[in-house]
């Protein structure tokens, strides 16, 4: 017990160290020179796999053929979307279900346009010997508060039996963070979405748990309320079937460069990614998962 609250401090004082020194958003630097484009869509996005359509669709001009001004704001972590999507910093964002249905409980006004691919696995360090979810009491878990993660790490504790005060839940915000966590042995298990996953299991991480075949889809692209006319919404569709069209038809190998840059990832990782990964059109989410996210806030709300 006085093990886990000692990493505990550390990961606290490591986490404050990097929330003061979080870049700044494209969207942000626009604002600080005056700038403020209403023909702009601006998205919030995470160095994530559930971006891929978003990324290609930029990358290879898409947006552009379609007459959509559309920029693409990165971010490292989920809290600080939410705080550019709450402020009106950005159009809107890619998230989970759990934190838009958080966000619209705040008085956030948001619309979900599609959902994502959008998946994660709960992984273990080699070095933890942790093969079976029994095994995760008094372990540290990463993950982000009230988001698909924490509801993931209360399903995994819930299955496994576990008293839920001996599993310890640590906010680890920035994917990037977390997976450096595990590399360097300070954490016990973590939640992650690929690339990050596929890394993760070219380290040896053991995985206890995959969202894909739980069929659990909690991923989602969110606009503010009138935020994005229903003519664009339509272009801004056309163009997300197009890109997940190619990734489809092509494979991932196709755009491994832009895998690479925006995710700042490795060939290695890039080469080891899932070939099975599949990119549904643009579709609402399944009322199912939706909800789920919204009886687990019920249950859990702070």
């Amino acid at each position: 017990m006085r093990k886990g609250l000692s990493y505990i401090l550390l990961v606290a004082a490591l986490l404050a160290g990097c929330d003061g020194n979080a870049p700044r958003s494209t969207e942000e630097a626009s604002e600080a020179n005056g700038q403020n484009d209403t023909t702009l869509l601006s998205i919030a996005v995470t160095p994530t796999l559930d971006c891929l359509p978003l990324f290609v669709a930029s990358d290879h001009h898409l947006f552009e053929k379609q007459g959509l001004q559309v920029r693409l704001d990165s971010y490292q972590s989920q809290m600080d979307q939410d705080t550019a999507l709450a402020a009106s910093r950005v159009s809107g964002m890619t998230t989970d279900l759990v934190r838009a249905e958080r966000l619209r409980g705040q008085g956030t006004a948001l619309s979900y346009a599609t959902a994502t691919q959008a998946s994660w696995q709960l992984l273990t360090s080699r070095t933890a010997r942790i093969k079976q979810p029994h095994q995760l009491r008094d372990k540290m878990v990463a993950m982000t508060r009230f988001s698909a993660t924490h509801l993931l790490c209360d399903l995994m504790v819930d299955s496994a039996k576990l008293p839920t005060e001996h599993v310890f839940r640590i906010q680890v915000n920035d994917v990037a963070v977390r997976l450096n966590m595990l590399q360097v042995g300070n954490m016990d298990a973590l939640l992650l979405p690929e690339p990050q996953a596929t890394a993760a299991r070219n380290m040896k991480a053991h995985v206890l748990y995959d969202t894909r075949p739980a069929d659990l889809w909690l991923g989602v692209m969110v606009f503010r309320e009138k935020a994005v006319d229903a003519n664009r919404l339509r272009l801004l569709q056309k163009v997300y079937d197009e890109a997940c069209d190619s990734l489809n038809e092509r494979g991932l190998a196709a755009y491994a460069d832009v895998i690479m840059r925006r995710c700042n990832v490795s060939r290695r990782t890039v080469d080891s990614l899932p070939t099975h990964l599949n990119y549904p059109h643009w579709q609402q989410p399944r009322d199912r998962d939706l909800q789920r996210a919204q009886e687990w806030l019920k249950k859990n709300r702070q």
